[in-house]
């Protein structure tokens, strides 16, 4: 019979040596794989790491792929504030959680709004940096839609910072990506920072 484990091949690694890594860690920690309380852990670690990298799997352009077009002429902002995500830096991977805003001129047609939430997790579940995921949700929404601007403000608290190194906890970090109207009119951009109002109290 064969073991389901070493069937289950992601990436040209086996869930069986993926296991095998976390015992070599759990042992270079300084603990006992064997013991009772750390048997299951490789295959949970295994299971969770589905999980928080499930974006590695996922297309963001396809979320974005279906859009509307009847709109009646709306083009004013429209504004998605507050997409709670985790990610892990790829540093330390080590979680990164936060929240994102999200907001862009339309330009004729729109998208649902659980697709942009949906394009945040594809990023969000990768490692990451937080300025480079800020620009990869900018840049996608841009590809699918070519809106007259788009601004996308990341704010993440990085455990890598909170729990090891310099053990500052508290501390949040902000990025942002202005594109077209957004970067240009700084009217524009300070009607979206209003609307996110973030740091700020609602």
């Amino acid at each position: 019979m064969s073991d389901n484990r070493n069937d289950d091949v992601r990436n040209q690694v086996s869930r069986a040596q993926a296991e095998d890594a976390v015992r070599t860690l759990l042992r270079w920690s300084g603990d006992d794989p064997a013991r009772e309380g750390l048997l299951d852990t490789p295959k949970r670690v295994a299971k969770a790491y589905e999980d928080w990298f499930s974006g590695y799997a996922l297309d963001p352009d396809e979320y974005m792929a279906r859009t509307f077009e009847e709109v009646a002429g709306y083009d004013e902002m429209i504004v998605l504030r507050d997409i709670e995500y985790e990610s892990h830096c790829e540093h330390h991977m080590a979680p990164i959680i936060g929240k994102v805003h999200i907001g862009y001129l339309p330009d004729g047609k729109v998208v649902g709004i659980s697709k942009l939430a949906r394009v945040v997790e594809a990023y969000a579940r990768r490692f990451q940096v937080q300025e480079k995921m800020t620009a990869q949700i900018a840049n996608c929404i841009q590809r699918a839609l070519h809106p007259r601007g788009v601004g996308v403000v990341v704010e993440g608290a990085h455990e890598c910072m909170t729990t090891r190194g310099i053990h500052k906890r508290g501390v949040s970090m902000v990025t942002s990506k202005m594109l077209g109207g957004f970067r240009d009119d700084a009217r524009t951009r300070a009607e979206f920072l209003r609307f996110i109002d973030v740091g700020g109290k609602r």
